[in-house]
């Protein structure tokens, strides 16, 4: 299960890794593009939102709520879960297991800066002392978390970049796609980019937007409650209730772009996680 980022005017959305059936004569055809009503029906049962952001086909499987990458097999794993309370940091089902380190390497075709970046959002978690460690590898081959770059058309629709969460297996999710362009095209500096690769390795270990409950906090517009997903919302103890956009959390949905590291309340969640 996997999350993605897009862009408005002013805000970016930050984003949290079938066989076709035969159409009938009466059916209108789906365009390639198009998520179908069978996977949209899908969607609705285990709680995501389809009309604040609609569904988009996506590599092997579909972008739900602005950062969320699922595919056809993950569909079929969820489990419609139960509604939680309204509170400020969430955690999924699925969490990582053991004291590790997680090595994360980052394309070649990336603007220097990117790296700078990683270094930065790496500092940032090993900072809090956890029994997760983070390193930069070169290598991608040992790696567990691969960043890669999105295609050209994808950068240029909008698309900021995807993670997911960990696996039933207790690892972290192994993939994360990045627009190379977030300098060029949307002016975010480095610790701008550090904040969007953060919160996409939070994906990764597990954790749910701050405001998962009520995007519009964040994102602006109506209300929209991104639900459980099949993979949990857990409240983290000791963190307050209702998620502000003044605090600023690294998890908010929605961002300007601009630098948000961990707050008091993500660093308790980090603590209490791991």
């Amino acid at each position: 299960m996997k999350k993605y980022l897009s862009i408005t005017p002013l805000l970016l959305a930050l984003l949290i890794t079938v066989d076709s059936c035969q159409e009938s004569e009466t059916e209108a055809p789906v365009k390639r593009d198009e998520v179908s009503q069978e996977v949209l029906n899908k969607l609705v049962d285990l709680g995501f939102d389809v009309t604040d952001k609609a569904p988009l086909k996506f590599e092997d499987g579909y972008l739900v709520e602005g950062d969320i990458y699922l595919t056809d097999a993950d569909l079929a794993e969820m489990k419609p879960g139960s509604p939680v309370p309204t509170a400020e940091q969430y955690h999924t089902d699925n969490l990582v297991s053991g004291t590790r380190n997680i090595s994360i390497y980052i394309g070649t075709n990336f603007p220097s800066a990117y790296v700078t970046a990683l270094n930065t959002a790496i500092a940032r978690y090993n900072a809090e002392g956890l029994r997760l460690t983070f390193s930069r590898t070169t290598s991608s081959g040992g790696a567990t978390i691969r960043i890669t770059r999105l295609s050209s058309s994808q950068e240029n629709s909008g698309v900021l970049g995807s993670g997911g969460f960990p696996t039933n297996a207790g690892n972290p999710y192994g993939s994360i796609r990045l627009s190379g362009i977030l300098q060029s095209a949307y002016g975010l500096s480095t610790n701008g980019i550090a904040t969007i690769i953060a919160h996409e390795v939070g994906h990764c270990i597990g954790f749910r937007h701050t405001d998962y409950f009520n995007r519009a906090i964040s994102c602006g517009g109506a209300a929209s409650n991104e639900g459980n997903g099949g993979v949990g919302a857990n409240h983290v103890p000791n963190t307050p209730t209702g998620a502000t956009l003044a605090a600023r959390s690294f998890m908010l949905a929605c961002t300007d772009g601009s630098d948000r590291p961990f707050n008091a309340d993500d660093r308790t969640a980090l603590q209490y996680l791991y």
